[in-house]
């Protein structure tokens, strides 16, 4: 069937006429920032941290952006008798962002998670070399990194949350039961403390009963009155004569049961 001459164009014009009558919506960029996806190639940041120096997002760039610069030094054994090792510490990291063409390659290649997209995009320079960014510059780009999507609710735990974790439980129950043999410590030092002054206090009383013999010497004592002794000086009472208390007057003698003078 052949098409009705000038449908095309009843068509446009169709498609004009609904654009004018809907309301016009403009981004009033820059006093309004525009919503980005979280994923957008804005600009590459640097984890510096991270990197080992293991050239491989150098070697895969297909632009040859990234200049890598590093030196090696030699680390002591770990322990009493090993090897001496050596390892990569890293000079340089540059990314030249006139020449990047934004693939994404350097950062999936990367084994360390060392570099990371950021959306940040206004980063426009009037000269050609300020778009060299070094390493100081890209950790800058590392604030803007948004965070990673939350993971699934029945997702398994990632292993370095895991094995960081079970360290963190160690390390706190060490601390836990250094904690607790101190708390013994303190605890059987205050009890021989304790103990050395209780016995400090016998040997105290026991000196002074010794120095004392009218509280240590039993036989001073006055059995009729539960073995108190009498003072120094004083007569003490006969056999079956009861004492008055102290602070009251004696009672008065018994007259004796013999005759007397003067009786016949």
């Amino acid at each position: 069937m052949a098409p009705v001459p000038g449908s095309g164009l009843a068509k446009g014009l169709a498609v004009t006429l609904r654009t004018m009558t809907k309301k016009t919506v403009t981004a009033q960029y820059p006093d309004a920032q525009p919503e980005l996806p979280p994923r957008t190639r804005g600009v590459i940041g640097l984890f510096e941290e991270n990197c080992t120096v293991c050239m491989l997002c150098a070697r895969e760039c297909p632009d040859w952006c990234i200049y890598i610069d590093s030196h090696k030094e030699t680390v002591p054994p770990a322990a009493p008798g090993g090897r001496e090792r050596s390892r990569n510490v890293l000079d340089r990291f540059a990314i030249d962002f006139s020449l990047c063409m934004y693939c994404g390659i350097c950062i999936e290649v990367c084994p360390f998670d060392a570099l990371f997209w950021s959306p940040e995009f206004e980063y426009a320079e009037t000269d050609i070399h300020e778009l060299t960014h070094e390493r100081d510059k890209l950790r800058e780009w590392m604030w803007t990194v948004p965070a990673p999507p939350a993971l699934d609710p029945a997702a398994e735990e990632p292993k370095e949350i895991a094995a960081a974790r079970k360290t963190a439980d160690k390390l706190a129950a060490e601390q836990a039961a250094r904690a607790e043999a101190a708390e013994a410590e303190a605890a059987q030092a205050k009890a021989a403390e304790t103990k050395a002054a209780e016995t400090k206090a016998a040997e105290t009383e026991a000196g002074a009963a010794q120095a004392d013999p009218a509280q240590g010497d039993p036989a001073q004592a006055d059995p009729a009155e539960g073995g108190q002794a009498a003072a120094p000086g004083e007569p003490s009472a006969p056999p079956g004569q009861p004492t008055a208390p102290p602070g009251q007057p004696e009672p008065p003698a018994a007259p004796p049961s013999g005759p007397q003078e003067g009786q016949s």
